[in-house]
């Protein structure tokens, strides 16, 4: 998960610098209608645990700076971050789910007996940062809901991906150049985004390479890891002479 054992070790390795890799095709997603996404940059993936620590004591008392009074602090303000996101994207009809932060509660823990105050307890968000927040201001925004908390907290990162510059979809990238004129040529409407996930494509980017993430699946429901995700055959072969194309226009380059 998250390239860790994989595209992330290997971009550092003498096999890789030996490919001279100039450009790489990565994966995309379905789209419901006649267009076809192409994502050329992504959101910085943030795995965000809050460790706090605070008064432990019998449940029947009400002590000060308990772990779960500062938990509840802490979510308050991380789930009205998110509601806020979800308005922007409400509100605006040309933003699509990558161009905002999403925040999502994913783990919380702690807590022995239910008559006993813990001394610690956890919390686990997803964060995907959206190419317009700056990550500094960010970790200071992190920092200052600990402290405003209650202090005696800790943040620990499973992972803290750095911003990374998109891939140029204009003539300074001359495998843009390529990919557009054979999409042009089939008549094809693609519709450039930010990717909402993550792809191996953040370390192939990171390098200064560019990488553009497409799948040719369009008039296909989006069903990302859902239960019967599907495409139909006709798609699919089409799909095949697409990609055909547009690699012989890259080789070509």
């Amino acid at each position: 998960m998250g390239g860790r054992l994989g595209m992330k070790p290997f971009v550092a390795t003498g096999a890789f610098k030996s490919l001279n890799v100039g450009f790489a095709l990565d994966e995309g997603l379905a789209t419901p209608n006649e267009e076809f996404a192409l994502y050329n940059s992504e959101r910085s993936v943030w795995r965000v645990y809050f460790q706090i620590s605070g008064n432990a004591g019998h449940g029947s008392l009400l002590l000060p700076k308990t772990p779960g009074e500062k938990l509840f602090y802490i979510l308050d303000k991380m789930m009205t971050y998110r509601t806020e996101q979800v308005k922007r994207l409400e509100n605006d009809r040309k933003l699509k789910i990558g161009d905002v932060t999403t925040i999502n509660l994913t783990k919380i823990s702690g807590g022995v007996q239910s008559n006993v105050i813990p001394p610690k307890m956890m919390l686990c968000f997803d964060v995907r940062l959206a190419l317009d927040i700056d990550h500094k201001q960010f970790e200071c925004k992190l920092e200052k809901l600990c402290e405003e908390a209650g202090g005696d907290i800790k943040i620990e990162y499973e992972q803290k991906q750095p911003r990374i510059e998109p891939t140029a979809t204009n003539d300074t990238n001359p495998y843009w150049v390529a990919f557009k004129k054979a999409t042009d040529e089939m008549n094809l409407k693609i519709v450039p985004q930010v990717f909402p996930g993550g792809t191996d494509s953040r370390y192939i980017r990171a390098l200064g390479i560019p990488a553009i993430g497409f799948s040719p699946m369009n008039n296909t429901p989006v069903l990302l890891h859902d239960h019967d995700e599907f495409i139909a055959a006709d798609v699919y072969l089409k799909g095949i002479k697409i990609y055909q194309n547009i690699i012989k226009s890259l080789a070509d380059s």
